[in-house]
């Protein structure tokens, strides 16, 4: 008899912690669908609840809220690390009933996203589903394969979406108006080919996830890829071998490839395969994406609110919403009393201190010894980071909330804090990430022989990357602080929203805009910051705001809007500044950032940092200690006084949108 274990976190819900540490399931979509169509089917959860005390009662009432009459068995409820085979051995044997034997492992179903935890219930004997989607596939015995799917003239994406949601279908990527990556079954792709779409189906997904790795090699004239399709294909296929080689070993199981993807290779990372860490030639921030599978990706919630952005900055409503925000002038500048507010509060000292204590410069609380060593995902420093940071916000009396997600077995949490207003029409983000990383730093062992950077113990004080951008909106809560307690009132919410993992390929901030998403929750825009502490000494200042998106519609004209809104208050704070406003397909930082994964729901968002990218393609003029032990707050490209000027362009624009 058939038992189905269904993974909690992102595969039936997502998690969130409330202040007050409850802890809030809301499910994901689909998934309600697939539970009742298997109401008669014994059902259970294989979950990690974490190591806290209390913790596993606290997850299963949350589970019973979220889920009622779903899961009734508790002799099928097993709360535990994941890390091995052990748990869904266990899993397996409890199946037993009084008097019957225990299922036979291949009789057991483990529905999991996480593609590591699949692979230790295979080693197991169980069979795996990467999304409740394929449940009865997995139940059936039948494969589960990664599709390229191409549209038709004619076609757009709600059509796909039509046909995909009533099928065995989840996409994972939208690459272009024309292509979208997604998982399949045959019988998902047979109604996929009926409908009028192209399929081409790839490698059986298994343990396996999907990234981006995109190609930022400067190559000669008679190195270049000749002809738009199949210069991208032969890149493609270049791309893979670099990094297929880079991690090659004796251990390692093979890279699959997916076909040519935006700037790179799509590529399906088998469990234990470190894509992450792999840094091909010239690679530059945002090198990899990773892609997460969504039933919702192609509705794009966003689309509604950009179009009004992009017909008016000042408004951003949906069409044919009657609620008129206050507080922005015509145009959408902010008036001199938000710049002068601003001015006040987002300073170099304020920026400074909060650099120093998140990079282990100070104490990372105010009487305590701690120095922070690392941000890294991996580090052990990272949630004391997350709690600090989540307590500073929580002192501003803003509501606080943690938005909880794993990657490779670390249970990682993005920090939220919002204040909100009363008949809010939407809500505007200010955003950086918290972690760091020294990837491209040089180590050695106990013999003085070169080793690969260890993420668990070295350093990686991250202090412009990202702990400038981190900083910026710790002051931007604090100048919105000040100005409620002057009675200034914002008309639509202001959101302070600080991710974690972004350096492992936006896996945060790709968690956290899915939850958004099915949450229905309504973005009037995002504003990101990341590395705005890095100018070489002697260089001509140089501010870059990146707006663009390979995602079609309205996204485009209001991440546009956006930045020009960013654009036109540069200049009033400091005239000196020369501003890149990059847009377009040309935009180099096109999914290099997390606003990206925003833009990939229709949402508005723009990322502002330093001189990363130069026009020519060659390096900025912003740090040179780029994912190195040596981003410290003592460099030399480390500028306090420069990081200020960014950070308050962008907190007067926001606060403005808000309508303050």
């Amino acid at each position: 008899m058939t038992v189905l274990f269904f993974d909690i976190g992102a595969t039936l819900a997502d998690a969130r912690v409330e202040a007050d540490g409850s802890l809030l399931l809301l499910p994901r979509p689909r998934v309600l669908a697939v539970l009742d169509e298997f109401r008669d089917v014994r059902k259970g959860v294989i979950s990690n609840p974490g190591p806290s005390e209390g913790a596993a009662e606290l997850t299963a009432s949350a589970l019973r809220e979220a889920f009622p009459d779903r899961f009734t068995d508790d002799t099928l409820v097993h709360w535990g690390p994941k890390d091995s085979r052990e748990i869904f051995d266990e899993a397996v044997a409890g199946t037993a009933g009084e008097g019957t034997p225990p299922s036979a492992p291949d009789a057991c179903v483990f529905v999991g996203e996480d593609h590591q935890e699949r692979a230790f219930a295979r080693e197991a004997g169980l069979r795996t589903a990467a999304h409740p989607v394929f449940t009865r596939a997995a139940v059936e015995n039948r494969p589960v394969l990664w599709a390229r799917i191409e549209l038709p003239e004619g076609q757009g994406l709600p059509a796909l979406e039509a046909v995909a949601n009533q099928n065995e279908v989840v996409p994972v990527h939208i690459a272009s108006a024309r292509l979208v990556l997604a998982m399949a079954s045959m019988r998902g792709a047979v109604a996929l080919e009926q409908a009028g779409f192209t399929v081409d189906l790839r490698a059986p997904v298994e343990d396996t996830a999907a990234f981006l790795i995109r190609d930022d090699r400067l190559l000669a004239p008679t190195q270049g890829f000749a002809g738009a399709r199949d210069g991208a294909a032969t890149r493609a296929t270049s791309v893979f071998g670099l990094v297929a080689d880079a991690l090659a070993g004796p251990t390692t199981p093979p890279l699959l490839p997916l076909g040519p993807a935006p700037g790179g290779v799509y590529v399906a990372a088998p469990a234990g395969a470190p894509i992450e860490d792999v840094h091909l030639e010239g690679a530059k921030p945002g090198h990899t994406e990773r892609l997460l599978p969504d039933p919702a990706l192609l509705s794009r919630p966003g689309e509604a609110w950009a179009q009004g952005l992009a017909a008016g900055p000042a408004d951003g409503r949906p069409e044919g919403d009657p609620q008129v925000p206050g507080g922005a002038a015509a145009d959408g500048s902010p008036s001199p009393e938000t710049i002068a507010a601003v001015l006040a509060a987002v300073t170099p000292e304020v920026l400074r201190a909060h650099v120093a204590r998140i990079s282990g410069v100070e104490p990372l609380r105010d009487g305590e010894a701690l120095l922070v060593r690392s941000r890294d995902a991996s580090a052990a420093d990272n949630p004391r980071v997350v709690e600090a940071l989540a307590d500073r916000l929580q002192d501003l009396d803003l509501n606080v909330r943690l938005h909880r997600f794993r990657w490779r077995g670390h249970r990682l949490f993005n920090v939220e804090a919002e204040h909100r207003v009363a008949g809010a029409d939407s809500t505007v983000l200010i955003t950086a990430h918290l972690d760091s990383t020294a990837s491209n730093g040089e180590f050695v062992d106990e013999n003085g022989d070169p080793r690969p950077y260890d993420p668990a113990v070295d350093p990686a004080p991250g202090a412009d990357d990202d702990g400038s951008g981190t900083a910026a909106v710790m002051a931007a809560a604090e100048c919105l602080h000040a100005l409620l307690a002057e009675g200034r009132t914002p008309t639509r919410n202001v959101r302070f929203v600080l991710f974690n993992a972004e350096e492992q390929g936006l896996v945060g901030s790709k968690f956290y805009a899915r939850a958004a998403a099915a949450a229905d929750d309504r973005i009037a825009g995002v504003f990101q910051m990341d590395m705005i502490a890095g100018r070489q000494q002697g260089s001509a200042p140089i501010v870059e705001i990146h707006a663009g998106s390979s995602v079609p519609g309205p996204v485009v004209g209001a991440s546009d809007a956006l930045g020009a809104l960013v654009a036109d208050t540069v200049p009033v704070i400091d005239p000196e500044l020369t501003v890149q406003q990059l847009t377009g397909p040309s935009d180099p930082a096109i999914g290099r950032s997390d606003h990206a994964s925003f833009h990939e729901r229709g949402w508005a968002a723009v990322a502002v940092s330093e001189d990363i990218f130069a026009l020519d393609g060659g390096p900025g003029t912003g740090t040179r200690q780029y994912h190195t032990p040596g981003d410290t707050l003592l460099d030399q490209d480390h500028s306090p006084q420069f990081a200020a000027t960014l950070a308050r362009s962008v907190t007067a624009t926001a606060l403005t949108l808000a309508g303050v």
